[in-house]
């Protein structure tokens, strides 16, 4: 019996000690190549289905079968993927690997893409540069694709953000705040934005619940940084819409880059119904330096002078509008033209002082001026038929006029502090902003309907508006903030949480307001899935009232006056987001899921209304609404090698005014984008790219009428877009001797299905004071051939 009972123990320790021969623990720590950790880097064993995730200190533990060999995989997007193969192993074994940034792409530089725990994506610039266009700004483009966003004019780089207006987006390059001329109403007038895609390293963009070191405006953040060229790098690109060059070379302590755009819309203009001479001349050139004379100094400059032209002498115009039962015919013959000229500068230089690699404190100085006209003079003789009945239901004249002079200056200075460690990003700074902003503005339209005046009197001849203002402002803002981002981890060190928290405050001499603002956020990446990622933020943002919403106006005798409120106070925002990522792979391809629900509480709005691009406020008085919503993102490589992305946006808004409950002129109640990639099957030389827009039509109503008189809501906003390019010469790996690196041809259709979108109304009136509202197109179908030639 005792020996029984020794052979059993003897066979029990024997399987104890195989067991324990079959597996083993691996750990280790995964850095970069500076040697910092990499949180969430992933530790993959294929074979055996086993999988670990890297915790903020960037260690790792993972239990494992032994075998002859176990092949190891560490990787993480933005990095070049490792490879380890353990012999034998057995116990406990240690690792410490590094992976080093991947930041090479085919013929186009890719950021960094790290997972996104705070409310800033991270976009490719990849995906900006090929996109069809019709403005020649492919970054707001891009903007103007992604979840929440909408355009209703492919000739405008402007963009709305979840219910706000295009004043209500804050726009950054290297960490100044740039700024737009003030006084461009047209899609056409719009020349080149003042972001080169040529020069852009990195996007990152922010639809609402954005950190406390973004100003002071309620919708959106665009922060854009300007790349430092480690060699030498060129490209020469043209097309019938205009042309760009860009270069850039560095040594060990020196860099430097330069872009030259030009940009002549007249080509896609011609297929307006307004015909005419146009000619629109646009031109822009920027530099960006940097010198780095050891590790503890930078010195960088940004340079930018931007001269735009906008000629236009109009002939005729038909439009034909209506239903196929109910048809409409408007014709035009036009006298007199419009010259309009927008001229700014920018220029930015920054100083950095480095307290060893955790700490940086940076003095920058920078300046914006625009000198902006506005003059026409344009007379029209108008017929307004019934098409079935020949019925004229109005003939008539009308005649426009503006002189609109605004010339503004504003210089900042600005203190900016980062610290890092191991956990916390601390982020601070102090700026000092001197505005100067003189206008002068003449602006009158007469109208003259079957031998009457309008408005029609019986007695006297009144014009149906007259604007008169001359405003000077000279006023300084002073801004401060401080931010943390915070990195920690649950017990165990399986569940990751990001905290950002800051708080800003401003104080405008102008309206003698102070404002604070409290912003927080927090990112989680649950034990239970790592692939998903839950976003909570919370704020109160302040649209701090500059020139545009501080002209008030008041109407005596027929004519109205533009003047200067300094009683107004700040609009409000609080901001309540929630959201998440999903990422997951289907057929070995990467996909990313991003949902967001929000809700916008408003105060002190004040109210405005919008016609093409020009928003109009009524400074007379402020109300309050709310903005809620749900945005949807559907992001990865539907095709193996490109990305793409669909993205659908819900939303509801409302305004209190005047004891009503109207929508807000920005109440876009659906949109739908979609940006599609794809090579022919077997070579990458022949490259398409498609992107289709979808988008609820806006409400609006007769001009010169109270602002919560919108009775009406424009067509939905529909276009689709393609282009076709072929790589004539790939000499990315240099094999071949030759002073190119890429040729790329092009061809791209505009407005391919040839919809006729209504961008803005054109009012007409008859003596018993019966309005029309005439529709005004945006641009045909129209093709572009482009060439591209990299060195």
């Amino acid at each position: 019996m005792e020996r029984k009972i020794f052979l059993t123990i003897i066979i029990i320790f024997a399987c104890i000690t195989g067991l324990n021969a079959q597996s083993f623990t691996l750990q280790g720590k995964v850095m970069d190549e500076e040697m910092n950790p990499l949180e969430l880097a992933t530790v993959a064993v294929v074979k055996q289905g086993k999988i670990a995730m890297t915790n903020l200190k960037g260690e790792f533990s993972i239990q494992l079968h032994s075998a002859d060999s176990v092949v190891v995989r560490f990787s993480m997007v933005g990095y070049k993927t490792k490879t380890r193969v353990l012999r034998r192993p057995k116990g406990r074994q240690t690792l410490q690997i590094q992976l080093y940034s991947d930041n090479q792409l085919g013929e186009v530089m890719v950021v960094e893409r790290k997972r996104q725990t705070g409310t800033t994506e991270q976009l490719d610039i990849k995906n900006a540069k090929s996109t069809p266009s019709a403005t020649g700004n492919a970054v707001e483009e891009l903007i103007q694709s992604q979840a929440g966003v909408s355009t209703h004019s492919e000739l405008s780089s402007q963009y709305n953000v979840r219910g706000g207006s295009f004043d209500e987006n804050s726009v950054y390059i290297n960490n100044v705040e740039i700024y737009r001329p003030f006084l461009v109403r047209s899609g056409q007038q719009e020349g080149l934005s003042i972001i080169n895609p040529d020069m852009v390293e990195s996007i990152g963009f922010s639809t609402g619940g954005f950190e406390a070191k973004y100003g002071d405006k309620m919708s959106s953040a665009l922060d854009i940084t300007y790349k430092t060229p480690k060699k030498f790098e060129a490209n020469v690109a043209a097309s019938l819409l205009g042309a760009s060059a860009y270069v850039g070379f560095s040594t060990k302590k020196f860099s430097w880059s330069n872009g030259i755009r030009y940009k002549t819309n007249r080509y896609l203009l011609g297929s307006l119904d307004t015909k005419g001479e146009y000619n629109p001349n646009f031109l822009d050139y920027q530099t960006f330096l940097r010198y780095s004379p050891n590790k503890r100094w930078t010195i960088d400059f940004i340079g930018d002078i931007s001269d735009n032209h906008y000629n236009f002498t109009p002939e005729d115009r038909e439009t034909k509008f209506g239903t196929m039962e109910n048809v409409k015919s408007f014709r035009v013959y036009f006298d007199g033209k419009e010259k309009d000229l927008f001229r700014t500068f920018f220029g930015t230089l920054s100083v950095t002082r480095n307290f060893g690699e955790k700490t940086k404190l940076s003095l920058i100085a920078s300046a914006f001026k625009t000198d902006e006209q506005e003059k026409y003079d344009i007379q029209g003789q108008y017929w307004l038929t019934q098409t079935e009945t020949s019925e004229n239901l109005g003939v008539g004249t009308y005649m426009e006029h503006a002189r609109n002079y605004l010339k503004a200056t504003v210089k900042s200075v600005k203190l900016a502090l980062s610290h890092k460690t191991k956990r916390h990003n601390i982020l601070a700074g102090l700026t000092y902003k001197m505005e100067h902003i003189a206008e002068k503005s003449k602006e009158y339209e007469m109208r003259d309907s079957s031998g009457y005046n309008i408005p029609h009197t019986g007695e006297n001849l009144n014009l149906i508006y007259t604007l008169s203002a001359r405003n000077t402002l000279d006023a300084n803002r002073f801004e401060t903030y401080v931010q943390d981002t915070y990195k920690f981890s649950s017990k165990g060190e399986h569940t990751f949480f990001t905290l950002n928290y800051g708080i800003r405050f401003s104080h405008w001499n102008f309206n003698r307001e102070s404002i604070v603002s409290p912003r927080v956020s927090l990112g989680i990446v649950p034990a239970f899935n790592h692939d998903m990622t839950i976003r909570l933020a919370a704020g109160l943002y302040y649209q701090a009232p500059f020139f545009k919403e501080l002209r008030d106006t008041s109407t005596v005798d027929g004519v109205t006056y533009a003047r200067l409120n300094d009683k107004i106070k700040s609009q409000r925002s609080i901001h309540f987001i929630a959201g998440m990522d999903y990422r997951f792979k289907v057929n070995s391809r990467p996909f990313k899921f991003t949902a967001e629900a929000y809700y916008k509480a408003l105060s002190n709005l004040v109210p405005y209304s919008v016609n093409n691009v020009k928003v109009v406020y009524d400074a007379s008085e402020q109300c309050s609404g709310h903005i809620a919503g749900v945005d949807v993102k559907l992001y990865g490589e539907f095709v193996p090698g490109t990305d793409s992305w669909v993205s659908l946006s819900v939303m509801n808004t409302k305004m209190n005014l005047r004891g009503k409950s109207i929508p807000m002129p920005s109440d876009q109640r659906y949109s739908l984008n979609l940006f599609f990639t794809d090579y022919f099957p077997g070579t990458d030389k022949w490259k398409m790219s498609l992107k289709l827009a979808f988008a609820d039509g806006l409400p609006f109503g007769p001009p010169h009428r109270s602002l919560d008189v919108q009775p009406f809501r424009a067509p939905a906003y529909k276009r689709a877009d393609i282009g076709m390019s072929y790589r004539l010469l790939n000499n990315e790996k240099r094999e071949r001797k030759s002073v190119f690196k890429n040729i790329w041809l092009g061809a791209d259709c505009l407005n391919l299905l040839g919809i006729n979108n209504v961008n803005s109304y054109y009012w007409i009136t008859d003596v018993t004071n019966h309005q029309y509202a005439v529709p005004n197109y945006l641009t045909g179908r129209q093709i572009n051939a482009k060439v591209l030639v990299e060195f």
